[in-house]
């Protein structure tokens, strides 16, 4: 015969969050994983409100009462809740009245969604990557040879040209056409074989908050929020500066430009280690997140999805290669850049492994 210590034991073993709610959804029980899931204690939360572990929408509650009181159960697909410490997260639950206890409760079952949509988008960044980087290729093949051609043609055409007034029109040839060969050698990002070398991710960023510091004339607050404990890694020095230093200039460049502003702008370097995290189908044991935070204008969100494709700028005076650059260089670091961006906070988050043996992408 089955006894209510096993039954407990089961829920508390289970890897799916469970919450149970009296009539007046005051939590009766919640197991471990609903505690880690929503951040809470379970001895603490015995006994309050479910609008004190989580809210989702201001009528969310009056929805659990009427499925209470008609015996009905519901479900709801990526929703978001706020949880008590300001943190949102996106679930699947349903809510399940049940049958046959007197006073009613309602047991409600929550799915953590983040980990996979994450997951998701980025295996979809990463295919569009990998499929840009094909086109981007290439399409520089098709340009880079006629450039070629153009440019001796107007070589000879200017040795023949007996009047010295018409080589301005033959330079003009020749410097615009260097000019798209190196537009195309940009787009096609660095070139040069990768330095392979002990990396410490702070001596990277203190580079980059120097050279920040200095081109912004103090238009801008800078601030570290490292984590000391970060191992150093294999990776190639001079081109992770060059990646988090277009990240960081665009921060910078979007805040001193910001209109209407009556306060300085802040710029946040942080770093955090990640264990047991999953870049595209890849689970690491270590990874490196790194967050170059702004309170800027954010970034317009119909660029948002298109930011890292090339030639895509929010800017007009931008090229739009910067950023394409930028993940160029984590990719053959086996990272991936992420943007999160709203009016007030524009968030580019890092990733990068931190395994010892360490083979860049060719």
């Amino acid at each position: 015969m089955l006894t209510s210590n096993f039954h407990k034991s089961l829920l508390e073993n289970l890897s799916t969050a469970v919450i149970l709610l009296d009539q007046q959804l005051k939590a009766v029980y919640i197991n471990p994983s609903a505690e880690v899931l929503l951040e809470v204690s379970g001895k603490r939360t015995s006994g309050s409100y479910v609008r004190d572990l989580f809210t989702e929408t201001p009528d969310s509650s009056e929805t659990l009462k009427h499925s209470l009181a008609a015996g009905h159960s519901y479900t709801k697909r990526e929703t978001e809740f706020l949880l008590h410490n300001g943190n949102k997260i996106t679930v699947d639950y349903s809510a399940s009245p049940v049958n046959g206890v007197f006073p009613p409760v309602v047991l409600i079952e929550i799915q953590p969604r983040d980990r996979l949509i994450r997951i998701s988008r980025e295996e979809e960044l990463l295919s569009n990557q990998e499929a840009t980087r094909i086109l981007i290729r290439g399409m520089a093949h098709e340009i880079k040879n006629p450039l070629g051609g153009i440019r001796g043609s107007a070589q000879l055409l200017e040795r023949e040209l007996k009047d010295p007034s018409l080589h301005e029109y033959t330079q003009i040839i020749i410097e615009e056409s260097d000019r798209l060969r190196n537009l195309v050698d940009r787009m096609l990002g660095p070139n040069k074989v990768s330095k392979l070398e002990p990396t410490n991710i702070h001596e990277v960023l203190e580079r980059v908050y120097n050279l920040i510091n200095v081109e912004a004339k103090g238009q801008v607050r800078l601030i570290r929020d490292y984590d000391p404990s970060i191992p150093e890694f294999q990776g190639d020095k001079e081109q992770l500066i060059q990646a988090f230093l277009n990240i960081a200039r665009n921060a910078m460049q979007a805040l001193t430009q910001q209109t209407g502003r009556q306060s300085l702008g802040n710029i946040v370097f942080k770093t955090r280690p990640l264990r047991q995290f999953t870049i595209g189908h890849t689970r690491h044991r270590l990874v490196l997140r790194v967050d170059i935070i702004d309170d800027g204008p954010g970034v317009p969100e119909s660029l948002v999805q298109n930011i890292f494709y090339p030639m895509v700028s929010g800017r007009a005076e931008g090229t739009g290669l910067g950023l394409s650059i930028t993940q160029g260089i984590i990719g053959q670091h086996h990272g991936l850049v992420e943007c999160e961006s709203e009016p007030g906070k524009t968030n580019f988050i890092i990733f990068i492994p931190l395994e010892n043996k360490l083979e860049l992408k060719r």
